[in-house]
């Protein structure tokens, strides 16, 4: 008898690791809550939010589910690990205390300063004149300085800025405003960091791990990085800015103390540990960090998994991964976000999507803000697919994807026309 499987989520992250553990020789049955259409073929999509953590408890357990593996950040945050472990059912993923990595943006910069893990000069601020006097000391010095919510705010949390009065107004937006919700309460002021950013990604028991792989994410929503920012608009994996030398680096001076230092205090992570880096000239530091996958690095990065990946996250949820090894396939794999227009502002949804069954079968395609009406998948979010296709280079596997996207149409469809433009300048 196979397993039975359960992925929290809807987006094209829960796709694309539907996708993967779909491959699984172990497993039987896949369930998704909610899943989308997209994903129809692989698991069946239960009605059930990401936030109803009893209704996710009760599923689990009425269908007597094998392994639980959490996608988004939200049910993380809510203690979901925690409810599960307390009835003996297994799931992937950090607890609560853990994923305050994520969830604090003044924990996540506190424990990397007691441990001296590098990162960008900051201090944290829970009342306006005290931040607005700390920002203006960096502008006054020439300098731009970086504005972060200390709690979730999709993605959108962090604000540049390079004037007194700029930064004025996003401090008194999040401060007082409320702009972002109570995640706005207690703020980050940091330094700019100047360099190449790249997403690092690997998986933990709580004492051991494994490296996994390196992705570059594109976030703000216009080509050359300009406009909003977004939760990411394309992302390709292996970026030439990352060499083996510097993946050494990072896992010495972050992924190995960060691991430490969350079991020093306490709250051993397991779980996926998606460490933010900017490459500067003096070395790989920390932005921050996510407590899940990338998204939607993870689209890129599933395809370029040789292995089996449900052995690995069950020996995350189990404590036991010491020894495991992960295969990669060689070559590159690209993820291109097709979106609303006018995404991350308003946008409107339920334009029929065309083309889909154009699309070559070597590339592709996971829903992610997407809905069925009268038979028909049409537009239901601000990210609405993720076009993933790979090649034996970057190149080869950007100019796939250009190609496949090309033949998918909806009304007001946006999308940027440089991901791995960056990766294409250093082969030149």
């Amino acid at each position: 008898m196979g397993k039975k499987i359960l992925v929290i989520g809807q987006g094209g992250r829960e796709h694309a690791l539907v996708w993967k553990l779909a491959q699984s020789a172990e497993v039987e049955k896949i369930y998704a809550a909610p899943g989308n259409p997209g994903m129809a073929g692989l698991a069946e999509c239960e009605d059930i939010e990401i936030d109803d953590l009893s209704e996710i408890l009760y599923f689990a357990w009425s269908k007597q589910i094998d392994l639980t593996v959490v996608g988004p950040e939200v049910p993380l945050m809510a203690g979901i690990v925690e409810l599960f472990h307390d009835h003996d059912l297994q799931i992937f993923g950090p607890t609560s205390a853990a994923a305050q990595l994520e969830g604090s943006k003044v924990f996540a910069k506190n424990l990397l300063r007691k441990y001296n893990i590098p990162t960008a000069a900051y201090e944290a601020f829970d009342s306006l004149e005290p931040a607005l006097e700390y920002a203006r000391g960096f502008i006054r010095k020439g300098r731009r300085v970086v504005l972060k919510a200390d709690g979730l705010a999709a993605g959108k949390g962090v604000i540049i800025t390079s004037t007194e009065a700029e930064a004025e107004a996003a401090l008194i937006g999040m401060m007082q405003e409320h702009q972002f919700g109570a995640a706005g309460d207690k703020v980050v002021i940091e330094e700019f960091l100047e360099g190449e950013e790249v997403s690092f990604f690997a998986i933990s028991d709580g004492q051991n791990y494994i490296p996994l792989i390196a992705a570059q994410d594109h976030k703000q929503v216009y080509d050359n990085d300009q406009g909003p920012n977004t939760g990411g608009m394309g992302a390709y994996v292996n970026p030439p800015v990352f060499t083996e030398e510097l993946c050494q680096e990072v896992v010495n001076k972050i992924i190995e103390p960060v691991i430490a230092a969350m079991q020093a205090e306490g709250c051993p992570y397991q779980g996926v540990l998606y460490a933010g880096l900017m490459i500067t000239a003096d070395g790989p530091k920390v932005l921050e960090f996510n407590c899940r996958f990338g998204d939607p690095e993870t689209q890129a990065i599933m395809p370029m998994l040789a292995g089996d990946l449900l052995p690995l996250l069950e020996a995350s949820a189990q404590g036991n991964i010491k020894d495991m090894e992960i295969e990669l396939k060689p070559g590159n794999c690209v993820c291109l976000v097709l979106a609303s227009g006018g995404y991350p502002e308003s946008y409107q949804k339920g334009f029929p999507i065309e083309g889909l069954e154009e699309v070559d079968q070597d590339t592709l395609v996971f829903h992610a803000g997407t809905a069925q009406k009268y038979g028909r998948i049409v537009t239901n979010g601000g990210r609405v697919l993720n076009v993933v296709s790979s090649g034996a280079t970057i190149r080869e596997a950007v100019e796939k994807v250009y190609k496949e996207a090309g033949k998918i149409r909806f009304d007001h469809m946006h999308y940027r026309r440089d991901i791995g433009r960056k990766a294409l300048l250093k082969e030149d």
